[in-house]
């Protein structure tokens, strides 16, 4: 008899905890389930989503966020072709880590643990400097629950932070781009 009351009180514990986890589950604010404009007072942002479940995130003003790169004559790069659009990119890719790093706190860190965020930053072919960015996600990632908030901070930190010396076939352009897949760490 007691081996079955210990197993009833393993199992009423097992649902428990099932139970609460399901609630912690449930009661998390998805953000980015459709699309949608933030207006947050001195920034708007954009999020749209589409029937694969992908968000893309970006600040209303963006101007190139589904215009496609081309050279300012009208042309386009050629596929598959890597563009040689700035002299070196390696030396800022520390500092744009650290600077999406830190736009999220200890707890987001841990929510977001082994997730990869897509992000885009378009550069000013003449300047160099960050001029939009984007982010991408699923509607059901740990990102989703993410305040657009921080979603700024990176975008801020990008344009106030990074620089990269263009190319003479940089400045052809009518923006450059830097995308990658990130790890938050």
């Amino acid at each position: 008899m007691w081996l079955v009351v210990c197993d009833m009180k393993k199992i009423n514990l097992l649902i428990m905890s099932l139970l609460f986890y399901a609630t912690g589950v449930l009661s998390q604010t998805y953000y980015y389930n459709a699309t949608k404009t933030f207006n947050m007072g001195s920034y708007t942002y954009q999020c749209d989503t589409d029937d694969s479940y992908m968000v893309t995130l970006y600040n209303k003003t963006n101007q190139f966020t589904y215009a496609p790169q081309k050279y300012k004559d009208g042309t386009y790069p050629k596929p598959g072709v890597v563009l040689k659009d700035v002299e070196d990119d390696t030396s800022m890719q520390p500092l744009v880590k650290s600077i999406v790093n830190n736009a999220f706190t200890p707890a987001q860190k841990q929510k977001v643990k082994g997730e990869l965020l897509s992000i885009a930053m378009r550069i000013n072919p003449e300047t160099g400097k960050v001029i939009e960015v984007e982010f991408g996600f699923l509607k059901n990632d740990p990102f989703a629950t993410v305040d657009v908030a921080i979603y700024r901070s990176i975008e801020m930190g990008l344009k106030n932070q990074i620089s990269f010396k263009p190319t003479a076939e940089g400045k052809k352009l009518n923006y450059m781009i830097r995308a990658w897949m990130h790890k938050v760490q």
